[in-house]
């Protein structure tokens, strides 16, 4: 395994981050517990979750990935052996389910912090991140900002910080993380914390060979500014490892949620098929050029894989033994020249 060191902390990361949000419905709580197992032993010491996991977000089984994470801690003992990621989730109608109080209020902070906690059995998680940003912003989906004047969000970045800091202090939360935010976001939160001792140290964002919106403005942020990056989705829903090119595979997360077809647009297959033929050029499958892709990405410090079976979670961490040379990169940059993010 690879390590990197998650910026402006004093912890060293896995190449691979071992991403959660199926367990408790895709997986079973044995699944989890194995693939966890699995992962540990291949050297891969750091898990991401959230508290509205799993997803598709549902009342049923809200906080389940958490519950399955506390009760693995509990019954190997082994929480001293994995950094550990959450995340609180931002204002939506959807998710009601979750709490009346959605949002990064202090109070919200306080009930979804203490909750995550008891779900997951620590006293502590080593980064917590809000999941997405209260105010309007392209993400899940969107390609483009489209200002809406009748918004009514009021910047209140310093007083999330505060809120955020007194659970630094108390020593609950070890790090601050954002996810799902625009190159605005990031600076406001580097400004505000220019001059406190608790930084935001990662953005957590999606991003893939279908999808590399964020190196337009964002990488740059992140690599003048020292900000980690924690890219999600990047095998696009399984788009990327090319099974869906010919059908759509029983139990596949599309077959079971065809809400998640963000990357199934024409374009989306056509850019797929290139990058496979890239990849069957080199003898490599799709699935590992799209994850090593990610991983040499000079802004990436930690790539987010999730799997539903432990032979897709093997190939997944193999990836950090992939190395693209330069000729491949260049045929990968050739593609998105002519089919330039084809899923937002």
């Amino acid at each position: 395994m690879i390590y990197e060191k998650l910026p402006q902390t004093d912890l060293d990361v896995s190449k691979i981050c071992l991403g959660t949000m199926t367990w408790g419905q895709q997986n079973t709580e044995e699944e989890g517990h194995a693939q966890m197992d699995f992962a540990l032993d291949k050297g891969v010491n750091f898990f991401d979750t959230a508290e509205m996991y799993s997803v598709p977000g549902r009342a049923e089984t809200q906080g389940s990935t958490e519950r399955i994470i506390g009760n693995w801690f509990t019954k190997t003992g082994h929480r001293d052996k994995v950094i550990l990621a959450s995340k609180i989730t931002g204002p939506s109608p959807t998710f009601k389910h979750i709490r009346e109080n959605l949002g990064f209020s202090k109070e919200a902070i306080q009930e979804a912090l203490h909750k995550s906690l008891k779900r997951l059995q620590t006293d502590y998680l080593d980064l917590y991140q809000l999941h997405w940003p209260e105010r309007n912003a392209n993400f899940f989906g969107q390609r483009d900002y489209k200002h809406n004047p009748d918004e009514r969000w009021q910047d209140n970045i310093a007083q999330i910080l505060d809120s955020l800091e007194e659970f630094v202090t108390q020593g609950k939360i070890r790090h601050i993380g954002i996810s799902n935010e625009t190159p605005f976001g990031l600076f406001r939160y580097i400004e505000e914390t220019r001059n406190r001792n608790s930084k935001v140290v990662s953005v957590q964002n999606a991003y893939n060979l279908l999808n590399r919106k964020d190196e337009i403005g964002l990488s740059e942020i992140l690599l003048r500014e020292n900000i980690g990056y924690l890219p999600y989705s990047p095998l696009g829903f399984g788009q990327l490892t090319g099974k869906y090119l010919d059908g759509y595979p029983k139990n596949s997360r599309v077959s079971l949620f065809p809400n998640y077809n963000r990357y199934h647009k024409e374009n989306g297959f056509r850019a797929t098929r290139k990058y496979k033929a890239i990849a069957d050029e080199y003898n490599l499958s799709l699935t590992k050029l799209s994850l090593a892709f990610v991983n040499q990405r000079p802004f990436v410090t930690s790539t987010i894989i999730g799997a539903t079976s432990l032979d897709q979670l093997k190939e997944n961490i193999d990836s950090v033994e992939v190395h693209l040379s330069d000729e491949i990169l260049k045929k990968i940059d050739a593609v998105h020249e002519e089919i330039p993010n084809p899923a937002p």
